[in-house]
This record gives C-alpha cells, sequence and structure tokens, in this order.
C-alpha cells in the first residue's frame, strides 16, 4: 500500500479506513471497538492506547508499528528495527541459529552507525553535547 501524507494519526486511519473500503461501522466492528470511539480517534479527540491501535492495525491489515510512530508511541527508527527484526525471524529460509548470528551482526551494524553519527539536535533543535550527560 503507498505511504500516505496525512497529518495525524487520526487522518491516516481515516485514509487507510477508505482505501480498505470499510465503513467507520464495519473498521470498528473488525477491530472490536466502539463505532464512537474510533470517530473520537479518527477526528483527533482521543488518543488510543497500544492496545487499540494493534487491533485497529490487525483489522485493516496494516503495520501495528507504523500507527504507533503515528500515535507518538514509536519512534521511526525503533519501527523500522522492529520491522527488520520480524523479516529475519520469520524467514523459513534459515535457520534459528543463522537467524540469531544475522540478528547479532545487525546490531553490531547499528552499533557502529550509532557510534560514528553526528550527535541528535534537542527538542530546541540544538545538536545535544555528547559531553553533557544532562543532554543540553
Amino acid at each position: 500500500m503507498a505511504s500516505l501524507s496525512v497529518g495525524n494519526l487520526g487522518d491516516y486511519l481515516r485514509e487507510q479506513r477508505r482505501s480498505a473500503q470499510l465503513s467507520l461501522r464495519q473498521l470498528a466492528d473488525a477491530a472490536g471497538v466502539s463505532n464512537p470511539y474510533l470517530s473520537q480517534i479518527e477526528r483527533g479527540l482521543r488518543k488510543p492506547s497500544a492496545e487499540v491501535l494493534q487491533q485497529v492495525a490487525k483489522a485493516l491489515r496494516i503495520s501495528a508499528e507504523t500507527l504507533y510512530v503515528r500515535a507518538g508511541i514509536l519512534d521511526e527508527r525503533e519501527r523500522e528495527d522492529l520491522e527488520t527484526r520480524a523479516v529475519i525471524l520469520a524467514d523459513p529460509s534459515i535457520n534459528e541459529r543463522q537467524k540469531q548470528v544475522l540478528l547479532q551482526i545487525y546490531d553490531s551494524f547499528r552499533k557502529e552507525n550509532d557510534a560514528d553519527a553526528p550527535p541528535r539536535p534537542d527538542a530546541a533543535g540544538t545538536p545535544a553535547d555528547p559531553a553533557d550527560p544532562a543532554g543540553g
């Protein structure tokens, strides 16, 4: 499914629901949540729990992690990491030992790249000082 450029979780859910050609009531029934509650989420009036987002994602057949990122529960890098790990662990063509070795290599590359990366900006947009344990 193509990535949509929408502003927030509610807009994104509405677009995904419409793409799946589901009414609000159909999605609410499939996700096991009330119709009014789902409507409030789509309108940005309610912030759903991770559990509710997981149920909605399953009903829409999309990644729960994507919804977690949209809701601010998970950041984009964490989502990418989780998805990569899930793909590796789900691959039936490699055995468990090979999966574990591959995950160890993956982790070592991520740690190496994080060490080489410039400091991330803080909330004010200024780079964090690595010598300052308080982060600013």
